[in-house]
């Protein structure tokens, strides 16, 4: 009986939100309750260092934490050379996410969430670009909705960032940008397979996801396109691929193109 629960829920979850599992951004969706879940993530770019292109790169661990079916906690750090010739430790991130909101129906639901980011990061304040993900010390909150009817989910996130740089604070602060508004729209599609018959059948979905910032002090801004595609091997193993390119900027910014490889594996019940 206990075998057989287990895979009506890994079916489940399966059916109802492999597509929503995107590469570059969160659904309002959580990891499952009680759960574990670890990824790897590195990404390839030809940046701008020392006025410079080269190829560039970071790597980023990360441990995800299923609360409650409402609540997840994410902690991560990187490891890079995107500022340094060296590739070295770079920076730690805590990220929490609840819930608030969920309206189930059958092959469909609405979910939204509240989110809060914290990172320090030791790479040098260079470029317009407020990241997170590596390249900046500050926090940010915001709310992601996520809409999922049969294998379609659109999901889209607003959110207030922060730099808590030390230069923001000098007596004659640097004409650097400091805060900025996120915006991102994300859309998966399941495209195999057709039918479900087992929770050990691989899933591959497809994804274009919109990443856009606006910074409110300088005003400048960027909008990316990411397009990508992903395996899910006996629900619990997730292989992405992702290529984000720029659309329109007039930012300063360390690449205007690169690639994300990653792979996170989930460990249901452990907790």
């Amino acid at each position: 009986m206990r075998y057989i629960t287990l895979c009506v829920l890994l079916l489940s979850i399966m059916r109802v939100g492999a597509q929503e599992l995107y590469i570059y951004t969160e659904p309002a969706s959580n990891v499952p309750a009680k759960s574990i879940s670890a990824k790897l993530s590195a990404n390839y770019a030809e940046g701008m260092r020392d006025g410079s292109k080269s190829l560039v790169q970071r790597y980023r661990p990360e441990m995800y934490m299923g609360l409650s079916k409402n609540f997840m906690l994410r902690a991560s750090g990187t490891f890079a050379n995107m500022h340094t010739d060296a590739f070295k430790f770079e920076s730690v991130s805590l990220y929490g996410k609840y819930r608030f909101l969920s309206k189930d129906e059958a092959h469909r639901h609405f979910r939204m969430a509240a989110f809060a980011d914290a990172s320090i990061s030791k790479a040098p304040f260079r470029y317009d670009e407020i990241a997170l993900m590596g390249d900046k010390t500050g926090a940010e909150a915001g709310v992601v909705a996520t809409q999922l009817i049969n294998k379609l989910a659109i999901s889209g996130i607003v959110s207030h960032v922060q730099v808590l740089d030390k230069s923001r604070f000098d007596e004659l602060p640097l004409r650097l940008p400091y805060q900025a508004m996120n915006y991102s729209l994300s859309a998966g599609y399941l495209l195999f397979p057709r039918k479900y018959e087992d929770y050990n059948q691989t899933n591959f979905n497809i994804y274009t996801e919109i990443l856009a910032q606006q910074t409110l002090d300088t005003k400048r801004y960027y909008i990316d396109m990411a397009p990508g595609v992903q395996l899910i091997f006996n629900s619990n193993s997730k292989l992405n691929l992702g290529y984000r390119f720029q659309l329109g900027s007039d930012m300063y910014r360390m690449a205007t193109n690169s690639f994300q490889l990653s792979f996170e594996r989930t460990f249901f019940g452990v907790l």
